[in-house]
């Protein structure tokens, strides 16, 4: 690990989104690759403010580090995911949810997501393209 930054947020993303665009930057993303992080990010983190607020979790943690090959954005919260494949499928026509966590896996070059009793934490992982 190069580096290492995180911070915990509650219902306002923007310092999410500011965190992740920021160290994408650091990292020498392209500018479409840094969006897309942002992006997918983003989307992991609304979930905590819609889906773990729900279960009464009200809080979500944002680790952010880079290695030789790649960064690494990781949310954790108190939810929990109980769909093994969430986000593997794609959602059928007319689905009013599901896509957000189907769109962070086209986006990203990996996803992983763990869940159970103790909650939720999905990693993301962007590689760092070489010229």
């Amino acid at each position: 690990m190069l580096y290492e930054r995180s911070l915990t947020y509650t219902t306002d993303l923007s310092a999410v989104r500011t965190l992740v665009r920021e160290q994408a930057r650091h990292a020498g993303l392209t500018r479409a690759q840094a969006i897309d992080l942002e992006l997918a990010v983003s989307e992991v983190a609304a979930n905590t403010v819609r889906h773990a607020a729900a279960q009464g979790h009200r809080e979500g943690r944002l680790r952010v580090w880079r290695t030789a090959d790649e960064i690494i954005c990781e949310i954790s919260d108190g939810g929990v995911i109980t769909d093994a494949l969430a986000g593997r499928r794609r959602p059928p026509p007319g689905a009013l949810a599901g896509h957000g966590l189907w769109l962070v896996h086209q986006v990203c070059d990996q996803v992983e997501i763990a869940s159970g009793t103790d909650g939720t934490t999905v990693r993301m992982r962007m590689a760092l393209r070489r010229s």
